[in-house]
């Protein structure tokens, strides 16, 4: 029973054929025009039919950043994208023989983790994708939680300090400006600005002209103090952000995707160590586990399908 899966990102549209077991069959990739949504429109309909061709496909599901309604057809808003109240999946189901499903890209990377990925041994996870931005994705109950109008589960906009730095949502102080990859670029900055352990920092954004998110990467790996630190105050972050989501949610894992993860227990043991120290009633509560995503790349389009798929059968 396949099913097709599309991610439509800031600079490309990822397709793929998906089965059942969460495996892709075949795959497609082309470049994103963000200031075009008809020429989106028009890349994801030949992507499904150029997918579908010769299959028996059940459905196809596309994953967009943005708030989407909880009927999963229209797209409230899309950051990259000039969509505002956006009826997509009437406008692909008008042109395609096929049932379709719109969903945020960070469920579906998130349901992916939960069906195939770290979080299967679960019934109960957040994930938290850590790149440009902070995702996230809330599964409880074996169920995707949307929340009631579609739009739940954007954890990088939890309020983690009051009056802090200014985010593009509007509010001060969410998560993100703390705990994501441009915020690791931002406090590698700091490091290398105040030398001492941020000289290996220095030494290389002098010599590349600036300090990019793939520099920082490597000098974690390498050992480098300044790097290492940088990540350690993030990991401290996005730590006091899984202990607050954590009173609420009471999940049995955490999985934390996008670029940064590449880092693996490198960030995930400030975190953890973070959870613990602000866990309320530590001791008498019980602690979640931390892991980190396995299906990378793959994810939004392997849960777009796999949400797709459902969705026809229900």
């Amino acid at each position: 029973m396949h099913a097709i899966g599309i991610d439509i990102g800031g600079t490309k549209i990822a397709g793929a054929l998906v089965d059942e077991a969460g495996t892709i069959i075949r795959s497609d990739r082309q470049p994103t025009t963000p200031g075009n949504p008809d020429a989106i429109e028009d890349a994801v309909v030949a992507m499904i039919r150029g997918l579908s061709e010769g299959e028996e496909v059940v459905a196809a599901g596309v994953a967009a950043a943005g708030f989407i309604d909880s009927a999963q057809s229209t797209v409230y808003y899309a950051p990259n994208i000039s969509w505002r109240n956006e009826p997509f999946r009437d406008k692909l189901e008008a042109r395609l023989d096929l049932p379709i499903v719109i969903e945020n890209d960070a469920n579906a990377a998130g349901w992916a983790e939960f069906r195939f990925g770290a979080g299967r041994p679960y019934t109960d996870m957040v994930t938290l994708t850590v790149g440009t931005g902070v995702g996230g994705a809330i599964v409880t109950g074996n169920a995707l939680f949307r929340g009631g109008f579609g739009a739940g589960a954007e954890l990088g906009h939890l309020r983690l300090v009051p009056d802090g730095l200014p985010c593009g949502c509007g509010a001060h102080g969410c998560l993100e400006q703390y705990g994501s990859g441009r915020a690791l670029l931002r406090i590698a900055n700091e490091f290398a600005d105040a030398g001492g352990i941020g000289l290996g920092l220095a030494a290389v954004r002098e010599r590349r002209g600036k300090l990019t998110g793939k520099e920082v990467g490597r000098l974690i790996q390498d050992g480098d103090g300044g790097a290492r630190a940088a990540l350690r105050q993030l990991g401290s972050s996005l730590g006091q952000g899984c202990a607050s989501l954590g009173a609420v949610l009471d999940p049995q894992v955490f999985v934390f995707g996008g670029g940064v993860a590449a880092a693996g227990d490198l960030l995930l043991e400030p975190i953890r160590a973070a959870y613990l120290e602000y866990l309320p009633a530590r001791g008498y509560h019980p602690e979640a586990e931390f892991a980190i995503a396995q299906l990378v790349n793959d994810a939004g389009v392997v849960g777009a399908a796999d949400l797709a798929r459902i969705h026809a059968v229900r």
